[in-house]
């Protein structure tokens, strides 16, 4: 269902293309981060030994009966450790660029070497996720929305493309869709930061207030 409506919204965004362009800004933001949009720690564990699919379900289970926010931070870096491990010393290196890049706010290279990334290894979720965040960054939802659509084939659960997804909901003035994304993204990590206020005022915007 929501990768349906993913599809339907990526080709809804490509045909409003050039009136989004009208509106968007024509240089990129000043910040190289995503505000709102959930990314990985600076500091993340070594990834654990053992199946990759069975670490993961272990940790979206543990995520899910957390019991407080410092808990849940620690499964959450597992997570995203899981995640980052391209398996590929080729691909780390051109991620380290990546990152440099986007530090440096050169967004057009950051993309060109995650193409390269995504060449060499095309189920590598973190290339997709962080390039859709790069294109969230140049405003270009089209692609951004292409990507995240990417990310969610291979991983359902990745709650990062989740609140990407929901910020340019929001910004297309699509509140209703990006409501239920946010919503998706807190079921899979009930303590993701500030989105649970961010749910709570479109609630109250798309369903109205409670009598």
């Amino acid at each position: 269902m929501l990768l349906r409506f993913l599809t339907a919204v990526a080709v809804g965004t490509v045909l409003l293309a050039p009136a989004l362009a009208v509106c968007a800004p024509q240089s990129a933001p000043e910040d190289p981060a995503a505000p709102g949009w959930v990314a990985p720690p600076s500091n993340l564990p070594q990834p654990e030994r053992g199946g990759h699919g069975y670490n993961l379900d272990t940790l979206f289970a543990a995520l899910k009966i957390a019991p407080d926010a410092e808990s849940a931070k620690a499964i959450e870096s597992r997570i995203w450790a899981l995640w980052m491990a391209s398996g590929s010393d080729t691909c780390n290196l051109l991620m380290g660029r990546v990152k440099a890049a986007t530090d440096a706010k050169d967004y057009e290279l950051a993309i060109k070497l995650l193409d390269a990334v995504i060449e060499i290894k095309p189920d590598y979720v973190e290339a997709w996720n962080r390039r859709a965040t790069v294109y969230y960054l140049l405003k270009d939802y089209s692609h951004s929305l292409a990507d995240i659509r990417e990310v969610l084939i291979r991983e359902p659960r990745h709650f990062g493309a989740l609140s990407g997804l929901g910020l340019i909901l929001q910004d297309i003035g699509d509140d209703k869709h990006a409501l239920e994304a946010y919503r998706k993204a807190l079921a899979i990590d009930p303590h993701l930061e500030s989105l649970p206020d961010v749910v709570k005022t479109l609630s109250e915007k798309v369903e109205g207030r409670d009598i």
